[in-house]
Parts: C-alpha cells; structure tokens; sequence
C-alpha cells in the first residue's frame, strides 16, 4: 500500500509535518509513505496553464497523487482558512481528477484550542467537490498541538495517539478494499 502524505505548510519544522512523520510509524510495515514537501515548488495557479505540458512540480504532484492508494494531510489554519500554499496544490488537481474515489484522511492541527476547525471545514468541503473519498473515521482535529508533541516533534498524548492510530486503522482498511 503506498500512502501519499501531504502536510499543509511548507514550514521545515511545522507540526503539521511532525504529525505525519508520527503517523508513518502506525501504517502496516510493508506500507510505502511518501512525505510529500513540494508545496512551495508549486507555481501559483492559473488555468491558462493548466492545459496540456504542466510544469514539473505540477506533474510531480498529480503523478505522486495518481500512484498513491491513499492520502493524507495534515494542515494548519491560517485566518481562518486552509493556507495558500495547500489551496493552490489542490487547485492544480482540480481539472485532472487524482483526488477521485481516493480514499482521503483529514487532520488538522493547531495552536488554538478549536484544533484549526475552520481549515478542516473548509479543506473537507474542497475535497468533497473534488470527489475525494473521505473515509469516514479518518478525520481528526487536534487542538493545542504544542502541547502534544515533544520537542523533537514526536507526538506525546495518549489520547491523540490512540486517534491517530484509528485513523490510520480506518483508512487503511478503505485503501485495502479498493486495491
């Protein structure tokens, strides 16, 4: 099983990056996980563009997305908002279709009690157009984010550890059956 992971900043030392390389120790050993960080190698979207040679980073991006069985991200909220540099990936998917049927899990994370809840309303809503399989019980808000790793970005809380491990479960099990 190959799981494509796409955190929602390009921060180098981002949470949100943390908590995926956190869930890659919970997927079955045989599993593929792939970080994807190209996010800030994306040009901005323009539909003029999106017609037939993309750039590489584009093709990169819809190519890893086209072979993966499952997909993950984890975002932060910005403004209340999915943050730009996610909005524009999703935007260069949106014509090409990779996000079609795929079995999708949601996290957000944040410094905020509320866990980023407007971002993962709004990323959900966007991937919900794009006809993402959102695989139920794969979802997870994660409020106060700091609190819940170490220093090294390892995730520390037992409850958000059991959650993860239940969403990794959930969209495991969704990636087997359609393969």
């Amino acid at each position: 099983m190959r799981i494509l992971a796409i955190p929602g900043s390009p921060r180098k030392n981002s949470s949100n990056k943390a908590i995926l390389q956190f869930t890659r120790t919970l997927f079955p050993s045989d599993s593929t996980f792939i970080l994807y960080e190209g996010l800030a190698d994306l040009p901005h979207f323009n539909p003029d563009l999106d017609g037939g040679q993309v750039e590489d980073s584009v093709a990169q991006l819809r190519h890893e997305l086209k072979i993966a069985d499952a997909v993950i991200i984890c975002t932060p909220e910005y403004a209340y908002g999915v943050p730009g540099s996610l909005k524009n990936a999703l935007d260069w998917i949106v014509s090409s279709g990779e996000f079609m049927k795929k079995p999708t899990s949601v996290i957000s994370a944040s410094p905020s009690f509320m866990g980023g809840d407007k971002a993962f309303a709004s990323l959900t809503l966007t991937l919900t157009v794009m006809d993402a399989h959102l695989v139920e019980g794969s979802s997870l808000m994660i409020g106060s984010v700091a609190q819940k790793l170490s220093a090294t970005g390892v995730v520390t809380d037992s409850d958000t550890i059991t959650a993860l491990k239940q969403v990794v479960k959930n969209l495991t099990q969704a990636a087997l059956a359609q393969v």
